[in-house]
């Protein structure tokens, strides 16, 4: 457990607020939500979005993405959808916080439910309700341009066999159908919330045999900050099978979590504020600052969550 976190607990939060520099003030906030919640209401990711992840900014819509962590790559090719009458527009590859909480949203209904269909309906209403978010204007603008980015994308993993040098086979497409977000008018206006989707079949196998637990509390402390994110369900999935001490040099950092930075030197202060909130979203997480890089050290779950080595199902609501 953090600094943050002692504060809150022996002094509660408006007195540790006064404790720390005001750069330090929303980390208090952060920690004590999350310390708060008695819900304990879970999200699940898929692992390879742990190892990898989609880029922060916007990319030139013709421009694909591709992405390596530990045994395992993710490539995205933009593509194209036909919303309407005319031809069908390119869109761009998915990117930045909304386009990974509607990811989230999309992998924990579809364990939840059991199923690979799921509603974009008063579910996900009552869902971005909970993460904070509007459910129209400029919110519901961003949140319909990455889900048609995500429905139009080929997102794809692919993971490299034990002992063996080549690829491996990829894990098949997110989405197989729907995710445009209610584009198709009714009465000549959009309604955000009347489609359903329905998962690749082997992406909703790898889900439910090979999801990660976090807290939707964290989900929504985090919710705009898409690096902290990322940095949250790493650590969700890496720090609970940890056997001792691992220690991750500035290099191996960058080359996971640094797309879109110049250097190691013009990344490192970005990660640095994305670990302190990442790490303010979950208590437990035992996380070391080096003077090569940071360690990581074994500690419990975000949520005790996993049963017999795969996701039990979650409850419904």
């Amino acid at each position: 457990m953090g600094e943050v976190h002692r504060l809150v607990l022996a002094h509660g939060r408006e007195k540790a607020r006064d404790m720390v520099p005001a750069s330090q003030r929303r980390l208090v906030d952060v920690a004590a939500e999350v310390m708060a919640e008695d819900a304990q209401s879970l999200g699940i990711t898929y692992s390879g979005w742990c190892l990898t992840a989609l880029p922060h900014k916007r990319l030139a819509d013709d421009q694909p993405w591709s992405r390596s962590g530990y045994r395992c790559t993710l490539l995205v090719e933009p593509g194209r959808l036909q919303i309407g009458r005319g031809k069908p527009v390119l869109f761009g590859v998915p990117y930045g916080a909304r386009a990974r909480l509607i990811l989230l949203y999309l992998q924990t209904e579809a364990v939840r439910r059991e199923s690979r269909e799921v509603s974009l309906g008063r579910s996900m209403r009552d869902w971005m309700t909970r993460m904070g978010l509007s459910v129209g204007g400029e919110t519901a603008r961003g949140l319909r341009d990455q889900a048609h980015r995500i429905a139009a994308s080929s997102i794809k993993f692919f993971w490299e066999s034990e002992g063996e040098e080549a690829t491996g086979m990829a894990r098949g497409n997110i989405v197989e159908q729907g995710l445009f977000f209610g584009e198709v008018a009714r009465a000549g206006e959009a309604s955000l919330f009347e489609d359903r989707v329905v998962l690749g079949e082997m992406f909703y196998r790898e889900i439910m045999e090979h999801g990660v637990p976090l807290l939707d509390r964290a989900i929504r402390e985090l919710r705009d900050r898409s690096m902290a994110i990322d940095v949250y369900v790493w650590l969700a999935y890496k720090l609970h099978v940890l056997q001792g001490r691992t220690p991750l040099r500035w290099p191996a950092l960058y080359a996971q979590f640094g797309a879109g930075f110049a250097t190691i030197k013009n990344f490192r202060p970005s990660f640095l504020d994305a670990l302190a909130a990442a790490t303010a979203a979950y208590p437990d997480a035992q996380v070391t600052l080096e003077e090569e890089g940071i360690a990581l050290h074994p500690s419990p779950p975000p949520i005790p969550y996993r049963s017999a080595g795969r996701p039990r199902r979650l409850p419904a609501g």
